[in-house]
């Protein structure tokens, strides 16, 4: 079992008390949520908190799936050349290096 700590972090001027297994990944959540946040607020500035909130969760949403499609691309393709890699050194056709 790891051990957790309590960690104080601010986010859009609010102050939360979490309990977290790494430090510095939480710090580095909760400034990207700010920043998220801020900008946000910056494009809706006569939202109340609660839909900038929601606003920001859905951009952070947006930007994961982005990265999902990415990797999941990329793990196609990379799966694809290996079946294209097994096929040629499987090839008898090929001449044997030895």
């Amino acid at each position: 079992m790891t051990d957790k700590k309590k960690l104080k972090l601010k986010i859009f001027d609010k102050e939360y008390s979490l309990l977290v297994e790494n430090e510095e990944i939480a710090k580095e959540l909760a400034i990207y949520v700010n920043k998220v946040m801020e900008e946000t607020k910056d494009e809706l500035p006569d939202q109340p908190a609660q839909t900038i909130a929601i606003i920001a969760c859905l951009n952070i949403a947006y930007d994961l799936f982005l990265e999902k499609n990415k990797n999941r691309e990329f793990l196609i393709q990379a799966t694809d050349k290996v079946k294209k890699l097994k096929l040629l050194v499987n090839d008898p056709t090929m001449p044997n290096p030895s």
